[in-house]
């Protein structure tokens, strides 16, 4: 009777762990796969700068070279930005779709406008402020690659 009693407290935890590994049943990380995803399966958040798409999200995505993957459509209204100039390890590209507003790369500034697209190596600092009349929108692509040494953060 003994014995049955430790089989309780390993299921449970069995169960626990698969919950934090996966929503149902889903690994850590979806693997991508060559297809398309509409903008009516991304997942929108409504925030106080605007309204951003997640098409693959972050924490949970990956490819064949990547992890982390991020990929989505941000739309900032007039005056704001998604968050001050920043870094972080990954690699980014992001691509204006509409809109004007201003680059900030490594500290300089100058006009971004409709059909700019800016890349951001891993520890650059980077942002953009919607600086116009009109909402701005661009899409992301950010990512960590898989078997790539990182280069030292800056700082």
């Amino acid at each position: 009777m003994k014995r049955n009693t430790l089989y309780i407290p390993a299921i449970m935890l069995l169960i626990i762990t698969s919950g934090f590994v996966g929503w149902q049943g889903k690994t850590i990380y979806d693997k991508l796969e060559t297809g398309v995803t509409k903008q009516s399966d991304s997942e929108v958040s409504h925030e106080s700068w605007g309204d951003f798409y997640t098409y693959s999200p972050e924490a949970t995505t990956e490819t064949f070279g990547t992890k982390n993957m991020l990929t989505g459509v941000a739309v900032i209204e007039p005056g704001k930005q998604i968050h001050p100039p920043h870094q972080h390890s990954a690699e980014e590209f992001l691509f204006i779709v509409d809109g004007e507003g201003t680059w900030s790369i490594e500290g300089k500034e100058f006009k971004a406008q409709k059909g700019d697209m800016m890349y951001a190596e891993p520890w650059d600092w980077h942002g953009i402020t919607n600086t116009g009349d009109t909402p701005l929108t661009f899409f992301v692509v950010k990512w960590d690659n898989k078997g790539v040494e990182l280069p030292k953060r800056k700082e």
